[in-house]
């Protein structure tokens, strides 16, 4: 169980770094990746955290987040090329 929750503390680690890159981020392009990275890793850890605590809600709520996150970007990635 220790292993499960260091590799959880690794992608929380992964977010602030990626959470610096999107408050910093020199181009908005930089930032939508930035927020997309972090989404990714937050599905992750949702994922490993069911994987811990042998709870399936952690793996649903992490598919419906990341479904959401996938339509965020793409309305992000329109509106920034001017599509919207």
């Amino acid at each position: 169980m220790n292993m499960w929750i260091l590799t959880v503390l690794v992608l929380v680690g992964l977010m602030l770094l990626a959470m610096v890159r999107l408050l910093k981020g020199p181009t908005s392009a930089d930032r939508v990746v930035a927020l997309d990275a972090i989404n990714t890793l937050v599905v992750a850890a949702m994922i490993l955290l069911g994987v811990v605590f042998q709870q399936v809600i952690f793996v649903d709520v992490a598919i419906v987040y990341a479904l959401l996150s996938f339509v965020g970007t793409l309305f992000i990635a329109k509106y920034l090329g001017g599509e919207l």
